[in-house]
């Protein structure tokens, strides 16, 4: 159990029997009346936000999340094989369950499985990576990196704005929490 008083960003809890997320929250004191707790809680299996507001001190259940280390082996078909790090046992996961990360995704990558009660419930990528640009129009003379943006494609089939001087075949690092070039590697 956690108090609403300790609500913090990213701090998961359980109500109606699926797992919500904390993405905002604001302690109100009236002059008036006794204090709240104002939040806007995710609900991590289905996406949908709401705002929700609890008294202070109300204690809501904390959900207990498992986070394990697995490695991304292979594609099979539509379902993407993963070998955890500890027992070595696969699991598949579709596109839908690893979310938008995906585009991301390469064989040998290392990544956290979230579960709940059992249940996948997301799949965290590292927050930087390293791609090889594969396709991109090619820099000219002159080019700074204050001068633009481009698109280009990397290994993996993501696409991501780099600056007008990166040509075919450098290596970038990429944030894939926004999807933005960090720089060269």
């Amino acid at each position: 159990m956690i108090s609403s008083n300790d609500f913090r960003t990213g701090v998961s809890i359980e109500l109606d029997g699926s797992v919500w997320r904390v993405v905002e929250f604001l302690h109100v004191k009236p002059g008036k009346g006794s204090a709240f707790v104002r939040t806007k809680l995710k609900n991590v299996q289905t996406g949908s936000t709401v705002e929700r507001t609890f008294r202070a001190g109300e204690t809501v259940p904390q959900a207990t999340l498992e986070k394990s280390v697995m490695q991304h082996t292979y594609r099979e078909a539509e379902a993407y094989v993963f070998m955890d790090m500890d027992t070595y046992e696969e699991v598949r996961m579709t596109e839908a369950q690893i979310g938008s990360g995906v585009k991301y995704l390469r064989e040998e990558m290392e990544v956290n499985v979230v579960r709940w009660n059992g249940q996948i419930l997301e799949v965290e990528l590292p927050n930087s990576i390293v791609l090889e640009v594969t396709e991109t129009d090619p820099g000219v003379k002159g080019d700074t990196a204050t001068g633009g943006t481009k698109p280009a494609i990397v290994e993996t089939g993501a696409q991501v704005q780099v600056p007008l001087f990166i040509s075919i075949g450098e290596r970038i690092k990429i944030d894939t929490r926004s999807d933005t070039y960090l720089g060269r590697e």
